[in-house]
């Protein structure tokens, strides 16, 4: 079986992008969602900045999975394997919000479990599909004209990893989201008396963007190769 089976993006997919220390491969529900929700279990903190999460049980992720990344065309997860680590499950991320007529895409839904933070896992992943999105096709690539990246404003660890890897910074959205359940991390900021959702804390989003420009013309490609290349 392919492992792009079911994949419903825009965008052609590959089977696998790999370097000689990840290996990213679409998410397939029936191969990943177990492995995947035993180390979300284990480590939970991994949902603290993002707008769902936990979940009950593998029924419940694999349907919200399959609304948001295989119905929306412009969504796709990836799961993380580490080849350093004879092929562990390292974490996800995926294409989001993408939009074939403006040649863009963000690369979100980031979760790294504990073991592998602060190595060259999430470096070397998102380093991955920065050079799918923004290479050519004649270079193996989709072409496209920006890949944003969306934090949470207190995520300052997703913050730094993005600036690292050449994003600038371009604004923060104040109040941008409503952060759904408890144990999210919010903006800090007391809610109104009588607001409809007071049990939920409110999220500011950072925005940063990495362009083509960036990327060919000012070295981001490069420094991106150097950053992937790197032990830590």
């Amino acid at each position: 079986m392919s492992s792009t089976e079911g994949v419903n993006f825009y965008f052609p997919i590959p089977d696998v992008l790999e370097n000689d220390r990840l290996k990213l491969v679409p998410f397939v529900l029936s191969v990943h969602s177990k492995p995947f929700l035993e180390l979300a279990n284990k480590y939970p903190e991994v949902y603290t900045h993002i707008p769902w999460g936990p979940f009950e049980d593998e029924a419940t992720f694999n349907k919200f999975m399959d609304k948001i990344f295989f119905q929306d065309r412009g969504w796709v997860l990836f799961a993380i394997l580490d080849k350093t680590s004879n092929g562990a499950l390292a974490g996800a991320l995926a294409f989001i919000k993408t939009y074939p007529d403006h040649l863009n895409t963000e690369i979100g839904a980031v979760q790294i479990f504990p073991p592998f933070q602060r190595t060259h896992v999430a470096s070397n992943a998102v380093g991955l599909l920065l050079n799918y999105a923004l290479n050519l096709p004649e270079e193996g690539g989709l072409g496209l004209r920006r890949v944003v990246w969306q934090a949470n404003s207190v995520n300052k660890a997703s913050i730094r990893l993005a600036e690292r890897l050449g994003f600038q910074f371009e604004g923060i959205l104040r109040w941008d989201r409503v952060m759904p359940g408890t144990g999210k991390a919010g903006n800090g900021k007391e809610l109104r008396e009588g607001d409809p959702k007071s049990s939920n804390v409110g999220r500011d989003t950072a925005i940063l963007g990495l362009c083509w420009d960036d990327w060919v013309l000012n070295g981001a490609r490069d420094h991106v190769a150097n950053v992937m290349a790197r032990v830590k």
